[in-house]
């Protein structure tokens, strides 16, 4: 089931193919891993799955959740938090499957789709440069080349997702070879 974000470009429950529309680099999609949350990209959404059940796959890191079925082809999936060195959240009702493609890089090529389990979906959310913010050399708990930016949203700080990099793992690169 595909869920309704009203961002540009991105597939509803209503419609079965969408029209690519250009989105701008200052738009991210917000998600919540445990009480915290992220911004990604909206240029590397392409849906948002509700979460079901996943193939399981031997012998991958427990990052790698398994991998989906989406319209014929094999989709890998991954476990964001435990990506970003967190544990994994239990699935819930607003747990979803981000549908991300990925630009070429050293390892996938250009149009990869890979799917992130979070925890929940909030909102798309502009952020103009003004409101971006270089990355403090503490206090992000996690690897600094994994955030592009902290976003400044109402008083608060949002970890920007650099997710060429989050993704960027030889054990993604293995399941590019289900492909």
């Amino acid at each position: 089931m595909l869920m309704q974000t009203g961002a540009p470009g991105l597939a509803t429950a209503t419609e079965s193919v969408v029209e690519a529309v250009p989105v701008p680099a200052s738009q991210y999609l917000m998600v919540q891993l445990g009480a915290e949350r992220f911004g990604m990209g909206l240029v590397s959404v392409r849906e948002i799955l509700q979460y079901r059940d996943l193939t399981t796959v031997p012998l991958v890191p427990p990052l790698i959740r398994g991998v989906i079925n989406l319209r014929g082809a094999v989709v890998p999936v991954i476990d964001l938090a435990v990506r970003l060195g967190r544990t994994a959240g239990p699935v819930t009702e607003q747990t979803c499957i981000v549908i991300v493609e990925l630009e070429s890089t050293e390892h996938l090529p250009r149009g990869y789709k890979m799917g992130l389990v979070v925890d929940a979906v909030s909102q798309v959310q502009e952020l103009p440069e003004a409101d971006k913010v270089p990355t403090p050399e503490f206090g992000t708990h996690m690897r600094p080349d994994f955030v592009q930016a902290m976003g400044r949203i109402g008083g608060q700080f949002v970890v920007l997702l650099q997710l060429e990099r989050v993704l960027w793992l030889p054990e993604v690169a293995i399941m590019g070879a289900l492909r």
